[in-house]
């Protein structure tokens, strides 16, 4: 899962433009964290090597969770053999909606 967020503003000073800026990457780095925290918990756990590789990357106004496992994405998405054992997606459904009271909060 990748999040970008492009912020587009009509502010007219630059340090109104670099504080809403800021926010946004602070807030985005704050539901990543969230959304890597549920995967692992909610990860099907059979060796518990899954759960163990989900990883982050935050940087700037983009960040990602992901499976170094080699197997994680047929654990989201199932296989022909394997029904779907989502983990990710509902970590994001549970967290993308406080993205914009976190910058908000940031924002005095």
């Amino acid at each position: 899962m990748k999040a970008t967020i492009r912020v587009r503003t009509n502010l007219k000073t630059k340090e109104a433009k670099a504080k809403v800026h800021k926010a946004a990457e602070e807030a985005l780095k704050d539901v990543i964290i969230a959304v890597q925290r549920d995967a692992k918990a909610g990860s099907p756990v059979l060796t518990g090597n899954n759960a163990r590789s989900i990883d982050l990357e935050c940087s700037g106004l983009s960040g990602s969770v992901f499976s170094t496992s080699g197997y994680g994405g047929y654990l989201e998405t199932g296989t022909s053999k394997m029904p779907a054992r989502p983990y990710v997606k509902p970590a994001v459904d549970k967290h993308i909606g406080s993205l914009p009271a976190g910058m908000k909060a940031r924002i005095k």
